[in-house]
């Protein structure tokens, strides 16, 4: 059972879901959350864009296109250290500055990933 209030989950999904315009709803389940770029490789396998899920402890929040092009998107030193991994931000609680920013890189993500060319073929 998970102990992360589920406004977390809530407001993050919410910042994803207003960027997701042009990008492919995979999954859109309580707690899980999951967006596909709209391009493929030749060989099929479609990109992901970003997921939300709740975990256990935590709301997880990726964002692929900041492990392709972390120097694009500028995240502040505040939300990299919400970061695990390459391309995930971890929450626990609302944080309204740190999700303000999350809401304009993942923008920029958005644009990006409008591009065919940001991803390899």
């Amino acid at each position: 059972m998970a102990t992360t209030d589920p406004e977390v989950f809530d407001r993050l999904r919410a910042i994803m879901a207003a960027h997701a315009g042009d990008l492919v709803v995979v999954r859109d389940e309580p707690g899980d959350y999951y967006v596909n770029s709209r391009f493929a490789r030749s060989d099929g396998y479609v990109w992901a864009f970003g997921a939300v899920q709740t975990k256990t402890r935590y709301v997880s929040y990726h964002l692929m296109p900041i492990y392709a092009a972390p120097d694009r998107l500028g995240a502040s030193e505040a939300l990299l250290k919400r970061m695990q991994g390459k391309s995930c931000f971890n929450f626990t609680r609302v944080d309204e500055d740190l999700f303000a920013e999350l809401d304009e890189v993942t923008a920029r993500a958005a644009r990006l990933s409008a591009d065919r060319a940001f991803f390899p073929a």
